[in-house]
């Protein structure tokens, strides 16, 4: 067949025919810090015998794009750094949501204040 797209079908078979095609699966699969830096130490090591950094990236089992993302992130750091890391950066997401929450708290509590204040004004 010339294309290898499927029909027009609901997700869940789409899935399902992606799969007993052989095909890919939707979704990121999550590294942990410390293969994530095995893996770029492989890739380098890779690339200083020659290789591209698309062959390398390939043969790590990572899209260039992951390579190129990963290299920003973690380039230079060990093992424990990068874990360190990882648990700051889910604090701070964690951080922000709450001050976020407080900030929509606060809002609408000066909102109910300043119609209460208003009503007593009027009436």
């Amino acid at each position: 067949m010339w294309c290898d797209l499927p029909p027009k079908m609901s997700p869940v078979i789409m899935l399902e025919w992606r799969l007993r095609k052989g095909g890919y699966f939707i979704g990121q699969k999550a590294f942990k810090p410390k293969q994530i830096i095995h893996k770029l130490c492989a890739s380098e090591v890779l690339i200083s015998q020659g290789s591209t950094i698309a062959v390398a990236s390939r043969q790590i089992g990572v899209t260039e794009e992951s390579y190129y993302r990963w290299r920003r992130e973690y380039c230079g750091l060990r093992v424990e750094q990068a874990r360190r890391l990882r648990e700051l950066e889910k604090k701070n997401a964690r951080l922000k949501k709450l001050v976020a929450d407080f900030s929509l708290d606060n809002a609408i509590r000066m909102a109910e204040l300043l119609t209460q204040e208003s009503w007593r004004v009027n009436h």
